[in-house]
């Protein structure tokens, strides 16, 4: 019997997998500042958790690792 897998293929699957992905990259962030002793405050927060691209949340991410605030990982370049 074969059994139909084109869901795994579509656009929507696409779209579901990016968002778990992008939650993922906010939760390390978050995580990341948090074993640093970095305060997040709950505007900075929210931005980090309602970010869908994946480009921004990995600059984010790379930042977290040598920030000293939180402010430092949101910089405008």
């Amino acid at each position: 019997m074969a059994v139909d897998l084109s869901f795994f293929q579509s656009p929507l699957a696409e779209e579901i997998r990016d968002e778990g992905r992008a939650e993922g990259r906010a939760g390390a962030i978050l995580r990341v500042l948090d074993r640093r002793g970095i305060d997040v405050s709950d505007e900075d927060r929210e931005r980090l958790v309602s970010c869908d691209d994946l480009d921004m949340l990995d600059l984010w991410l790379d930042r977290a690792i040598t920030a000293t605030s939180a402010s430092e990982v949101f910089v405008e370049d």
